[in-house]
């Protein structure tokens, strides 16, 4: 059924389905990994198998399956409304049916916001403890999938450890997380964890030459700088995808930097706080990773590099600025500013200082 969708990861599969065959199935699991390895896939297809094949199962409509996942506030709900994930159901089932490789963006942009922090509600672990409460509609089990728990607010978070510890009967919780030190302590504990792993190159190499029609060369290409991520593969075949513009801001930033040019730098900051804060977010990470592969760089060792034909053009001449006098602080500042953009700062204020701070580690050797 859904296990044709995930890519790669033999050995968690199987050991999903020993579980069951050894009749060992807790009633909540937790999969964590990086983004874009294929943990949803892997819930999906996971949850699917134990509801059976059916028509209802296939079109993910079966009245077993349930879904829990970040939501954002809509202007036209109303002052006293709890967003659930039932507001954006038919967003949702659009989205997974499509595909089971997604990024918190994509989903922004499918609710139709992009300058909120999506977040699971109070309101949604109501609903979930109702929805759960029912009777099984086909005598099995009833699956909860819910992604990215730790984006759960404090008081869902209480509730839904509640229903951990008491759950309803023949209840299995799928969480599908990527930050789990941000989940309460006594979440973790109750649940079984499963670790998946950055997908292999070669299960990617053979995706994209089945699924995309990439000759051998190409998808090897593609999939060595992938690093394990499908979604990184799939940015790549896009054609003007967010990892060239996060690159041209890269550049900007360190030329601008370079040059002093604080006017400029002001601008660049004003472009950055314009952009949605999921979008902020990725583009430190990648800030953080560039910086990495740019100290690499300079050790001339091919293997330790994961950089695409552009930004190692742009590494040639840019990759001495980062040594073992800035790397470390380099990394503090990407940290400090992701912190900050999570927290809800002033996106003009946290890019501005950003930049300063730029400037001054790019002179330190």
């Amino acid at each position: 059924m859904f296990w044709e969708k995930v890519i790669g990861q033999k050995d968690v599969k199987q050991r999903l389905l020993q579980l069951v065959e050894e009749h060992r199935l807790p009633h909540a699991l937790m999969l964590c990994g990086p983004a874009g390895s294929g943990k949803l896939a892997l819930a999906l297809a996971f949850g699917c198998h134990l509801l059976g094949d059916s028509p209802m199962v296939r079109k993910l409509e079966h009245p077993d399956l349930h879904f829990t996942y970040p939501t954002i506030k809509l202007p036209s709900m109303g002052s006293d409304h709890k967003p659930v994930s039932l507001d954006f159901a038919t967003e949702w089932h659009e989205l997974i049916m499509r595909t089971p490789y997604f990024t918190m963006d994509d989903w922004m942009q499918a609710m139709g916001g992009e300058n909120q922090q999506a977040i699971i509600t109070a309101g949604e672990s109501d609903e979930l403890v109702h929805q759960l409460s029912l009777k099984s509609s086909q005598g099995g089990y009833k699956i909860s999938i819910i992604w990215l728990p730790e984006r759960m607010n404090q008081e869902c978070a209480n509730k839904l450890l509640k229903l951990i510890e008491e759950p309803p009967q023949q209840t299995v919780f799928l969480m599908v997380c990527q930050e789990p030190g941000k989940l309460l302590e006594t979440i973790r504990s109750r649940v079984q964890r499963i670790d998946v792993k950055k997908i292999d190159d070669n299960s990617i190499k053979q995706a994209l030459m089945e699924q995309r029609g990439l000759d051998e060369t190409h998808a090897a290409g593609i999939a060595r700088r992938a690093n394990g991520s499908w979604l990184k593969a799939m940015e790549e075949l896009e054609t003007g995808n967010e990892r060239e513009q996060f690159l041209d801001l890269f550049k900007v930033l360190m030329r601008l930097s370079y040059q002093r040019k604080i006017n400029e730098l002001k601008k660049w900051s004003e472009t950055m706080a314009s952009m949605g804060r999921e979008k902020q977010k990725r583009f430190i990470e990648y800030f953080l990773q560039l910086v990495r592969e740019n100290f690499m760089y300079n050790f001339h060792q091919e293997e330790l590099c994961y950089m695409t034909r552009e930004e190692e053009e742009f590494a040639k001449n840019f990759a001495r600025f980062i040594n073992e006098g800035n790397i470390i602080p380099m990394y503090e500042l990407g940290n400090r500013a992701l912190r900050d953009i999570g927290q809800n700062a002033n996106g003009k204020i946290v890019f501005f200082d950003f930049a300063l701070q730029t400037i001054m580690l790019l002179l330190q050797k």
